[in-house]
């Protein structure tokens, strides 16, 4: 499905946070600082004299400290904006520059249901060669993937067993909370357990891979600054992770980033991040920098997603559309529809009560208004025109018991309530469904909403630790070679998508688990 028939919401309940690149950044800042405040990455000028001279003088200007990064190196700082211009010209600062924000990138999500019954396996798995490799993930202890991101249910009946470990962060709370979904969701991909009969299988399901949780993004689950990343990535460091994975990015390239991600590469660390979900040629940071593998969204049929980022940062893609993985155990969200002896397959309505009603279905048309005669009914209606919370509450207050709301265009589509709270359960349905309904007006209809442990993310935040998940994997069978021999093995053996070649838009294609593991056992880390 295009990014334009899905409808954007901020991570919440049961769905990830769409962001589009452009344009972001001024609204995010408004939020984070004062007219007469900003928040500036002010980076020192090596030598003791130098940092204490340039401590001194932020101190002077009314600055106050919110992060210390670069190993003391440099700081993240609100300040009045008006002393800017002058640190920028004080001989013992190298350079100012904003603070810029990254978001989460994973969208909402079609119309399709949660797991129920029985352990399914995502097509990810089969599409990367995740399975194929010899001995499973036997061998996957001596890695560790470190997830910056909004945290890790650690409960989860998917995620309880494996090797992991995290951080506590003032600003973010518990890296074990996850509130805002999109952390757990990852996790998921890169490494659900085969507890047979339950849930999903990740890329390394064995629960010997080394897992260390950094969390950036808290309860709001939207935005967080550049500098909150520079400090992950050196409590990853810290840590002994071999891989950094993140599902995040931002418009604003940032000096702090890009020398912290040189220095990670330096360092023999492999740093894998999402592209992007613009659907654009911009480039998303940390993305963007040499130093990090980009990550492009393909989808079941290894298509381009409409929403990947495509540019020349581009390095490889990986299974980013309908990805189902682990949520925060019963916070994603189940819908049922039955009228008459038929079976639909609807779409969730982020915000609904999880309820069962089952009434006569009653035309609601647009739902644009209060209205006699549907007391006791499901209000069949239409989209268009209001807010779909506009719509549920008018078939409440016209006495309505439940809700169906279908497309005015082709294909299926996943909604939000924007927080608007109703008392009646309430799902989407596709053009086609919502036709065949209309020949169905005064059958009996059954709406349920019921809580679920795994839902579907679009995004290149999905495709993402597919990739990451793999390069753990391959690498854990020749633990010598380096990261970047690693990186470079990984793109050598890609599966060509797209033009010949690299390309803008999968760079090297889509990554192969076997094939990356037959190039090194026959050619040798140095292939």
């Amino acid at each position: 499905m295009s990014k334009a028939s899905v409808p954007v919401t901020r991570i919440g309940a049961a769905i990830g946070l769409a962001f589009a690149m452009a344009g972001s950044v001024g609204m995010a800042h408004a939020a984070a600082s004062s007219a007469d405040t900003t928040r500036v990455v002010i980076e020192f000028k090596p030598g003791s004299a130098a940092v204490a001279s340039a401590r001194a003088a932020i101190a002077n200007a009314g600055g106050q400290v919110k992060r210390e990064i670069l190993r003391g190196g440099a700081v993240a700082v609100v300040l009045p904006t008006r002393v800017v211009e002058a640190l920028k010209r004080n001989p013992n600062i190298l350079s100012v520059e904003e603070d810029a924000v990254r978001y989460p990138l994973a969208l909402t999500t079609p119309s399709a249901k949660p797991y129920k019954l029985g352990q399914l396996v995502p097509y990810g798995i089969d599409m990367v060669q995740a399975d194929q490799l010899p001995r499973g993930d036997l061998k996957t202890g001596n890695r560790k993937i470190c997830i910056i991101d909004s945290g890790y249910d650690r409960t989860h009946e998917d995620l309880a067993a494996n090797n992991v470990t995290g951080e506590f962060d003032t600003s973010t709370g518990w890296w074990y909370d996850d509130e805002a979904h999109h952390g757990t969701h990852v996790a998921g991909t890169i490494a659900a357990i085969n507890n047979k009969g339950v849930g999903v299988v990740g890329v390394n399901p064995s629960k010997k891979l080394g897992l260390h949780i950094v969390k950036v993004f808290g309860a709001a689950g939207t935005w967080a600054y550049s500098s909150d990343l520079v400090a992950a990535t050196e409590k990853c460091e810290a840590a002994g992770a071999n891989i950094i994975s993140m599902s995040l990015g931002g418009p604003l390239p940032s000096g702090a980033e890009r020398t912290k991600f040189a220095q990670l590469e330096a360092d023999g660390i492999l740093s894998i991040a999402a592209a992007g979900n613009g659907g654009n040629k911009l480039t998303s940071y940390p993305a963007g920098y040499a130093g990090v593998m980009s990550v492009a969204a393909i989808d079941s049929t290894m298509a381009l997603a409409s929403f990947s980022q495509r540019n020349a940062d581009v390095e490889i893609a990986g299974p980013g559309v309908m990805v189902l993985s682990t949520v925060p155990m019963g916070t994603g969200i189940d819908p049922d529809l039955k009228v008459g002896t038929t079976t639909y397959d609807p779409g969730s309505m982020d915000g609904s009560p999880l309820a069962t009603v089952t009434a006569p279905l009653a035309d609601f048309g647009l739902g644009d208004a209060v209205k006699p005669g549907f007391t006791g009914k499901v209000c069949l209606i239409s989209r268009g025109n209001i807010d779909f919370s506009a719509k549920v509450l008018n078939c409440q207050n016209s006495g309505g018991v439940g809700a169906v709301i279908f497309n005015n265009v082709a294909g299926a589509f996943a909604g939000t309530l924007n927080g608007v709270a109703t008392t009646i359960p309430s799902v989407s349905a596709t053009d086609t469904d919502g036709a065949a309904m209309l020949g169905q007006l005064g059958q009996s209809a059954t709406v349920a909403v019921s809580a679920s442990n795994y839902a579907y993310f679009d995004g290149t935040s999905m495709a993402t630790p597919h990739v990451s998940a793999v390069a753990a994997q391959v690498w854990s069978y020749f633990p010598t070679c380096t990261a970047a021999q690693i990186r470079s093995t990984l793109n050598k053996s890609a599966l060509d998508l797209g033009a010949a070649g690299r390309d803008t838009s999968f760079g090297y294609g889509l990554v192969q688990a076997r094939a990356a593991y037959d190039r090194l056992a026959s050619l040798g880390c140095a292939n």
